[in-house]
């Protein structure tokens, strides 16, 4: 599937093209949808809202983004609680706070694991307004931080955050259905900063990307942590893998990422690719006796009730440029004062 996504979508040409009127269809809705969220929105929120998302369809990186935003947002002193649509999950009753018991089929895989490896309050809703509104009632935080929600505009936000995969960029630059664009390029003028996943830019200053200039660009690479046995959460150093043959199991919005990654680390991969947000059963984790599982920890949440015994997931941790962490902190206290005032 990726890799028909990658020849539509991301490649120069727009095979698709016969379907432009869908696009410009899809435009012009997307657009109304905004104007009347927008216009419809209730005044300001009384504390910070940063919201980090992408107006490109697919994986970018956006969770482990959201992940190292809260980390930083905690060493300057503040309690941020992340907003969440909880993809993938149905639960009884929204909002729903994620705690030790909560279900990935409940709040979806990627909350789960971000309050796993952040220890942050998370709080699933579909509506994101209702789910900050009960961050602020039960006196969770003190920012809340979205993790995709770009196109959610009924929630109020003073930080947006666009994150773009480095490989892939725009693609081929035209909207759904012809190319991957959920927005025009344009939107990217009233966001904040623009992040590209998978370029090592730290001690530059990048000033355009793909045709894309903005005056906050920054790159950010994702950087393998440690194995964790699913299971039982034991930790093995990634410096086992060399030479190893291992199953790579992704059912994530870009899985190619996580396979060549395993490669740079010395694996023999077999690849196992599966639709982002996969509900993984017993039978998707088979592999052969000498070899090792190894999944997100994105996809590991999901399966730590079944997973065999040689099933690991490797952790990643993003890295960015001091210099966006000093600018987003900035804009964060900037945005404090001016509520405040």
């Amino acid at each position: 599937m990726s890799s028909l996504v990658d020849r539509l979508w991301y490649g120069r040409n727009r095979p698709l093209g016969f379907l432009a009127p869908l696009s410009w269809l899809y435009r012009g809705l997307s657009e109304a949808r905004r104007r009347s969220a927008w216009e419809a929105r209730d005044v300001s929120l009384p504390v910070p809202v940063v919201v980090v998302g992408n107006i490109t369809a697919g994986g970018t990186g956006k969770s482990p983004l959201t992940a190292w935003l809260v980390s930083e947002l905690i060493g300057d002193g503040w309690c941020p609680v992340i907003l969440s649509r909880g993809y993938g999950g149905k639960a009884a009753d929204y909002p729903l706070e994620i705690n030790a018991r909560t279900s990935p089929l409940e709040a979806g895989d990627e909350p789960v694991m971000l309050a796993l490896s952040t220890g942050c309050p998370v709080v699933v809703d579909p509506r994101r307004r209702r789910a900050a509104e009960y961050a602020l009632d039960n006196n969770l935080g003190n920012l809340l931080v979205c993790d995709d929600g770009l196109q959610h505009y009924k929630l109020p936000r003073d930080v947006e955050l666009s994150v773009f995969d480095g490989k892939r960029g725009i693609g081929n630059g035209a909207l759904i259905p012809v190319g991957p664009l959920r927005e025009p390029l344009s939107r990217l003028a009233s966001v904040d900063f623009v992040i590209v996943n998978g370029t090592d830019y730290s001690d530059q200053v990048m000033g355009s990307f793909a045709g894309i200039e903005h005056p906050q660009i920054y790159s950010m690479v994702l950087e393998p942590g440690t194995l964790v046995h699913v299971r039982t959460g034991k930790p093995r150093p990634i410096s086992d893998l060399k030479g190893l043959s291992v199953r790579a199991v992704a059912g994530i919005g870009n899985p190619s990422r996580f396979f060549d990654t395993l490669r740079a680390l010395g694996a023999v991969v077999t690849e196992a690719a599966f639709p982002d947000h996969h509900r993984f059963r017993v039978a998707d984790l088979n592999a052969c006796p000498n070899d090792l599982i190894v999944m997100t920890a994105k996809d590991a949440v999901k399966c730590r009730g079944f997973a065999p015994d040689n099933a690991w997931s490797l952790t990643v941790e993003a890295r960015l440029p001091d210099r966006f962490r000093d600018a987003l902190l900035a804009r964060v206290r900037q945005c404090s004062e001016q509520l405040t005032s």
